[in-house]
């Protein structure tokens, strides 16, 4: 399997259900198959179903039960001893299940979702990622989804990140022929009649070019489909005879940006047509999400950067500034918008196809079952408030992944703002907030609530006192609970008070931020003209302030119903084993010599924090917070021994659970499915060393 197929095999499990776990894995499934074509099996990214069955060594009656009774019992020495608890550490293709659960595959790409089986009907797309599910009936009973409904028939939303890392998934080109993923997809189509080249040759003309992108855009986005549970195998299937949709990177799906203005006007790709000023085509890169409590899923575009170039490509991979890239002292920002000809979706032959960097790499709102043609219109401006939108208010990024303040019922907070956290999954990225303008009511209709996020304020997270040169201690310490680290909000526009962390490093103390950001010279960095342009490019706006560098924040989640007894936001950082931008001053290194002084962070296992706010009933109004780690990754082959802590997840009593997205890379085993123990009597410090 490939390295981008191996992260994906427990990348996906989003929510544990009482009865039903739903998560990616990299199975193998037969791709179409002709006379003549090659009939190897390749992995396909698939969806599969982990399903309770009675167990007769615990009282459990659900999933999440069973394992938090193993854990006990294996914590308290009263593990049976014919049960093998936790499963060993193991490099396999195939699902392994701890004895109690079973499974089955669902759907894998490719596969139809609809009776319809034409090239062109709504097919599962590619890299699974993050899963929403949405019990049957849960709006009857008044409460949000995820832990309401039935539990054994809903609809899933499944996000669809990438057609696999690029150097080992390559795309046709005028003279070379796809490999990997984008084979499989090239195979396919012309096993449906829709190209009717020799697609394993290295000689493509423009039009079969045009029309294969076109396609791989449609394996983009997300899906939206019904599945329900058989009553006798306690297998899931998809009900192919729902209403069941697909949402790509193409302009069969119509996003409205709000919060942000675009360089230019996007255009239809299918006619050519201009759009509205505030109308893109499609959604790309969707890593993680979260659902909403008024039944809507923000699902977080990561590496768009990957589809039409990046707009903030003054950084190289090892986080050196590179001057001549639009960001160079002396003026204020001009990136370059239009598509790069050597990224995936920017090389097509066709100019209809190409579109300009600045309208992916938002927090996309979806509006799951509404058609995807339907671009959102805010009440607040004569619409009906349905539809999907980007939302530009919170910038763009790479965002991973995006979670949001509910109370212990799931629900908004009464008289308090919305307020949304997102993590940028890069090196050195960084953990942001956004705080609507306007506070939640009860009696709030849908719509009502949803024109919320249409204006707020945006901060980023400075986690001032971290030590630079790992990234995840303090003193020299892993920050614990007892003896936490300290970090504040910062507030990021070009009229924001706040003091710049950098103010007093660069010989001007008391330079605000807003200051510091407008300023064409500060810290080596061009300047910023509008609030816009900041959001536009968060990376850089954090490093010219000198925000603390962090180690890859991933999934992030609020968890309301926190065995602590207090609301808190757990943090995934994944790793960071790259040189840093800044130094512990947040001055930037001089490109000159950044590749011999600037230190490399050697976080190669990752850690899980904890953020506490100052007032967690509060979280709105909290300028300062608190951190401390809970678990940290180890090296090696012990039954724990697992790395890079990627998605991040609750059950409906506040357990934490998790999945590793890289263990492979470092430990030469698979990724798996963790339940984290928060009982301070089972607690190891051996897990801190």
């Amino acid at each position: 399997m490939a390295k981008k197929q191996e992260k994906r095999s427990l990348h996906s499990l989003a929510s544990w259900l009482l009865i039903v776990a739903l998560f990616g894995f990299l199975l193998k499934q037969p791709a179409p198959t002709a006379a003549g074509h090659d009939t190897a099996t390749p992995a396909l990214s698939s969806l599969i179903a982990i399903s309770f069955i009675t167990d007769q060594n615990t009282e459990a009656t659900n999933a999440a039960d069973l394992v938090k009774a193993l854990v006990h019992a294996y914590a308290t020495d009263t593990l049976p001893s014919d049960v093998a608890f936790p499963l060993a550490n193991e490099t396999t293709d195939r699902v392994r299940t701890i004895p109690g659960l079973q499974y089955n595959v669902v759907v894998s790409w490719l596969d139809p979702l609809t009776q319809d089986d034409s090239p062109d009907t709504p097919r599962y797309g590619a890299n699974n990622d993050y899963i929403a599910y949405f019990g049957d009936g849960w709006q009857d009973e008044g409460k949000p989804p995820p832990f309401s409904g039935s539990g054994a028939a809903g609809w899933l939303w499944v996000n669809h990140e990438s057609l696999g890392t690029p150097g080992e998934n390559r795309p046709p080109t005028a003279t070379s022929a796809p490999t990997g993923l984008h084979l499989i997809l090239a195979r396919s189509l012309q096993i449906w009649g829709v190209l009717t080249n020799d697609v394993s040759g290295d000689r493509w003309n423009d039009a079969d070019l045009s029309t294969y992108l076109r396609y791989a855009k449609r394996q983009m986005g997300g899906s939206w489909f019904h599945v329900v549970q058989d009553t006798q195998s306690g297998a899931w299937h998809v009900d192919r005879n729902a209403a069941n949709w697909r949402y790509d990177a193409t302009s069969h799906t119509l996003i409205t940006v709000v919060g942000q203005r675009l360089h230019s006007p996007d255009h239809d790709e299918f006619s050519g047509a201009v759009l509205t000023d505030t109308v893109v085509s499609g959604t790309l890169a969707n890593c993680s999400g979260v659902e909403t409590p008024w039944g809507t899923v923000l699902s977080a575009e990561e590496n768009a950067q990957g589809f039409y170039g990046d707009l903030e490509q003054a950084w190289t991979a090892d986080n050196k500034f590179i001057r001549g890239a639009g960001f160079d002292p002396g003026g204020y920002i001009a990136p370059d918008f239009a598509a790069h000809p050597l990224s995936l979706f920017g090389g097509s032959p066709d100019p209809n196809g190409l579109h300009d960097r600045d309208i992916y790499g938002y927090v996309v709102e979806v509006d799951p079952g509404t058609p995807s043609s339907t671009p959102y219109r805010s009440v607040a401006d004569g619409g009906d408030g349905s539809g999907q939108r980007k939302l530009g208010g919170l910038g763009r990024a790479r965002w991973e992944d995006v979670t949001l303040i509910v109370d212990a019922s799931g629900n908004l907070v009464t008289g308090q703002p919305i307020v949304l956290y997102a993590s940028q999954d890069r090196s050195s990225g960084r953990i942001y907030k956004w705080v609507s303008k306007m506070p939640f009511t009860q009696g709030m209709s849908r719509a009502q609530i949803r024109s919320l996020l249409d204006e707020g304020t945006l901060y980023v997270a400075h986690f001032q006192d971290l030590d630079y040169d790992t990234g995840w201690t303090v003193k020299g310490m892993m920050p614990k609970e007892d003896n936490p680290g300290q970090g504040h909000w910062i507030e990021l526009s070009i009229t924001s008070k706040d003091i710049a962390p950098n103010a007093a490093a660069l010989g001007h103390p008391g330079t605000t931020v807003g200051e510091a950001l407008h300023d064409v010279t500060w810290n080596g960095i061009g300047g910023f003209s509008t609030d816009n342009d900041v959001r536009m490019a968060l990376f850089t706006a954090a490093n010219k302030i000198g925000v603390a560098e962090l180690n890859r924040p991933e999934n992030i989640l609020w968890n309301a119903q926190d065995p602590s007894g207090e609301a808190r936001l757990y943090i995934a950082f994944t790793q960071h084993t790259r040189r840093v931008a800044l130094d512990a001053e947040g001055v930037l290194y001089d490109p000159e010599t950044q590749g011999t002084t600037a230190p490399t962070r050697s976080d190669r296992v990752g850690s899980i924090f904890v953020l506490r706010e100052e007032d967690p009933n509060h979280p709105a109004n909290s300028r300062q917070f608190s951190y401390f780690a809970i678990w940290r990754g180890s090296e090696g082959t012990a039954p724990f021994a697992a790395t890079n802590p990627d998605n991040l997840m609750v059950d409906s009593e506040g357990g934490l659970w998790f999945t590793t997205d890289g263990n492979r890379r470092v430990n030469g085993t698979d990724d798996g499915l963790y339940y984290l123990d928060l009982n301070p009597e089972h607690r190891q410090e051996s897990i801190f060393v």
